[in-house]
């Protein structure tokens, strides 16, 4: 499980020898300000650690949504396992606890006044600066496939509306259909959890629309947890699911959201429903700023999760190049421990301290059936290291799997709790 993110957390990240002394020296001087971009697991947890620090801060928090839907456990929704209000949150406890959230889309960051200017012309200055932008997507990369097109064909690939209309097309949809999902090529948000979808959208055709299939029209040739995911298939879901590896069909090159038509390099498919994933990179922020490199992705140095590019701006949550560190919401949040513990180091002219994170990630093959990575990284000497990694097996009884999805259940309560309090 990964531990609930309180002040304790905090204070054993930055070092409670280091957090004691010096901020009492500093109690008379103008309070730092500390602005943080986006409201997700990585943004809104840095924002609850550094004002819960005891530190003298400002703390500022922007975000367009006043109402944040979780992307991880949207499977669950889509398999009528949960409603969409269970992943939904607000943030009115993180005004309780001071923290200053503004509304509004930041549209301009200008690192040399250290201001962020928003688009509904106000502006906020910083001392520091943490952006957590999340993912942006290639709408180039698949012939067809842009913004309007994922109003026909949705990605949802980010919780709220995209979920919701994903979850409408696969409830109108005829017993006997089809529904085609086209997974991206690495890197891109959480990797195991276009198969998990599969797995849970079986389940729900398994008991409402038995004579429906699934096809995995896949960028690569393998996916991630396979042996897994494929007991489990074999088990729940027998002959209800095709994959169609990279090798033989190249994934996804080109739709026709009239025709409704999703083309590979062989063959051309008429699903019911489509899912298109398209491949990703950091979010527009982070483009236009300047935080992204040619690769479309954030530099960072892994000791601060400082951008390499920009001083003072801090990278957290999907955006970042943080590799073996998966692209996750239980990573997103260990990144804003870092970034947090850097920026508490800074107040009192210290360096970063190199800490050890781990945490779990559980996916769904059915509601009740999980399996579970365990991952811990070590950030020494500039570099991020896996230390220890375990995977759970195939041929597990059904009462551990039972007891992974029980685990999983406490770890989205564990998470969302860090971020919204």
């Amino acid at each position: 499980m990964i531990p609930s993110l309180n002040r304790r957390s905090v204070m054993r990240l930055a070092g409670a020898a280091v957090l004691a002394a010096p901020f009492v020296a500093r109690a008379r001087a103008a309070a730092a300000r500390v602005v943080v971009i986006g409201g997700g697991a990585g943004g809104a947890t840095a924002a609850r650690l550094l004002a819960a620090s005891g530190a003298p801060l400002d703390v500022a928090l922007v975000t367009a949504d006043r109402r944040f839907t979780t992307c991880f456990f949207s499977n669950l929704y889509l398999a009528g396992a949960r409603p969409l209000e269970s992943l939904t949150h607000g943030y009115g406890r993180l005004e309780a606890q001071g923290i200053e959230v503004v509304h509004a889309v930041a549209a301009v960051i200008d690192a040399i006044g250290r201001n962020v200017r928003l688009a509904n012309g106000g502006s906020l200055a910083y001392d520091r600066l943490i952006v957590a932008p999340g993912i942006g997507f290639r709408w180039d990369a698949i012939d067809g496939y842009g913004r309007g097109a994922a109003e026909i064909m949705p990605h949802a690939w980010k919780g709220g509306q995209q979920s919701a209309l994903l979850r409408r097309r696969l409830a109108a949809m005829e017993d006997g259909g089809v529904f085609l999902i086209a997974p991206p090529q690495d890197p891109y948000r959480c990797t195991s959890a276009p198969y998990e979808r599969v797995s849970l959208v079986a389940y729900y055709f398994a008991r409402v629309k038995p004579r429906s299939k699934i096809v995995i029209l896949d960028a690569k040739d393998s996916f991630p947890l396979q042996a897994l995911f494929e007991e489990g298939w074999a088990r729940y879901y027998d002959g209800m699911i095709e994959v169609i590896p990279a090798e033989f069909a190249g994934g996804a090159q080109a739709v026709d959201v009239h025709a409704g038509t999703v083309m590979s390099l062989e063959d051309t498919f008429r699903p019911a429903v489509a899912n298109v994933i398209p491949p990703q990179m950091a979010g527009r922020l982070a483009q236009e700023s300047g935080l992204a490199d040619a690769s479309g992705w954030c530099p960072v140095d892994p000791t601060t999760f400082e951008s390499t590019r920009i001083p003072g701006i801090h990278v957290i949550g999907d955006a970042a190049i943080a590799a073996p560190m998966p692209k996750a919401g239980y990573v997103a949040a260990h990144q804003a421990r870092i970034a947090a513990g850097a920026i508490l180091q800074s107040l009192v002219g210290r360096p970063a301290i190199p800490v050890e994170v781990g945490g779990a990630c559980w996916t769904h093959i059915a509601p009740d059936h999980a399996v579970s990575e365990r991952a811990s990284f070590a950030i020494t000497d500039g570099r991020i290291a896996l230390t220890a990694l375990s995977i759970s097996a195939t041929g597990e009884p059904d009462e551990v799997r039972a007891a992974a999805a029980a685990d999983a259940e406490g770890w989205y309560r564990d998470i969302t709790v860090g971020m919204f309090g």
